[in-house]
C-alpha cells in the first residue's frame, strides 16, 4: 500500500511579493519572465512521491485580501510571502498578516513566513531581522 496525501497551501502576500513566481517555480520548475499581477486566484498542483500540493495563489491587491480568509479555512498551511527588499511595504504587510492571524477560523493552521527577493541589494539581511520587522507574529526561524 502506498502513502498518498494531498495538501492545500494558501499562498498570500502583498502585490509583487513573488507569490506567483514561487508557485510556478515549485509546480513547473521555471521562472516567470512576464510579471502580471494575479487577479483573484490561481491554483496549481505539484505531485511528488505520493504527496500532492494544491497551491492557491491569491491576489494581494486590497480588493482581493477580503478573500484570503475564505481560502485559508481548511488549508493544510498558509505561506505568507513578504518582499524582503521592499521596506516601504513592511508596515502594510505586517498589518495584513496580523489581521489574518486574528481570524478565529484560522486558529491552528500552520504559517510559514517566507522572505522573498533576499538576493536583491535592498533586502533585509536575515530571517531574524525580517521577523523583528513583522513583530508579534508566531515566527519560526531557520538558520542555515
Amino acid at each position: 500500500m502506498f502513502f498518498q496525501q494531498e495538501m492545500d497551501l494558501s499562498i498570500l502576500g502583498l502585490p509583487a511579493a513573488g507569490k506567483t513566481t514561487l508557485v510556478t517555480l515549485i509546480s513547473r520548475n521555471e521562472m516567470i519572465e512576464d510579471r502580471i499581477p494575479t487577479r483573484g486566484l490561481n491554483m496549481q498542483k505539484y505531485s511528488k512521491g505520493g504527496v500532492t500540493l494544491k497551491m492557491w495563489d491569491l491576489g494581494g491587491q486590497a480588493n482581493f485580501r477580503a478573500m484570503w480568509e475564505r481560502y485559508c479555512v481548511g488549508a493544510s498551511a498558509i505561506v505568507y510571502v513578504v518582499d524582503a527588499a521592499d521596506s516601504e511595504k513592511f508596515e502594510l504587510s505586517r498589518s495584513e498578516l496580523h489581521d489574518l492571524l486574528s481570524k478565529p477560523s484560522l486558529a491552528g493552521i500552520p504559517l510559514l513566513l517566507l522572505g522573498n527577493k533576499n538576493d536583491l541589494p535592498a533586502a533585509v539581511n536575515s530571517e531574524k531581522e525580517l521577523a523583528e520587522i513583522l513583530s508579534e507574529c508566531p515566527v519560526f526561524l531557520h538558520e542555515q
